[in-house]
C-alpha cells in the first residue's frame, strides 16, 4: 500500500535549522500535491506549506513564512521541508501529506489522501 516516511526530526536550539524529509512509496510521486502539518503539544494539527506536483507553485503558513522552505524532488518520490530559525513554538510532530492532484493548496488534513505517521521536532530555548 501507500507509505509516506518522514525522517530528520529531532533536538535543535532555538535559530537552528532542520530539514525534514519524506519519502513515499507505491504512489505516482508527480500525479501529486505535497503538503506538511505539524501538531503541537496540546494544540489542533495546523497547515505548515504545500507543494504542487511540479514544484513550481506552493504555499506556506503566514507563522512559518520566510523561514521554512518545501520542496521536492520527483525523480526520488521525496518530498522536504527546510526550515530556518527555528523558535520554540515550532516545537511539534510533523506530517507529510499527499493529495490527488484536484486543486491546489490544500490547507485542511481530510483534503490530503495520505498521510505519514510524523517525526518529531524539538526546538529549545
Amino acid at each position: 500500500q501507500v507509505q509516506l516516511r518522514e525522517s530528520g526530526g529531532g533536538l535543535v536550539q532555538a535559530g537552528g535549522s532542520l530539514r525534514l524529509s519524506c519519502a513515499t512509496s507505491r504512489l505516482t510521486f508527480s500525479n501529486y500535491n505535497m503538503g506538511w502539518f505539524r501538531r503541537a503539544p496540546g494544540k489542533e494539527r495546523e497547515f505548515v506549506a504545500a507543494i504542487a506536483p511540479s514544484g513550481a507553485n506552493t504555499y506556506y503558513a503566514d507563522s512559518i513564512k520566510g523561514r521554512f522552505s518545501i520542496s521536492r524532488d520527483n525523480a526520488k518520490n521525496t518530498l522536504y521541508v527546510q526550515m530556518n530559525s527555528l523558535k520554540p513554538e515550532d516545537t511539534a510532530v510533523y506530517y507529510c501529506a499527499a493529495q490527488l492532484r484536484v486543486y491546489f493548496p490544500a490547507k485542511t488534513w481530510d483534503e490530503y489522501n495520505y498521510w505519514g505517521q510524523g517525526t518529531e521536532v524539538t526546538v529549545s530555548s
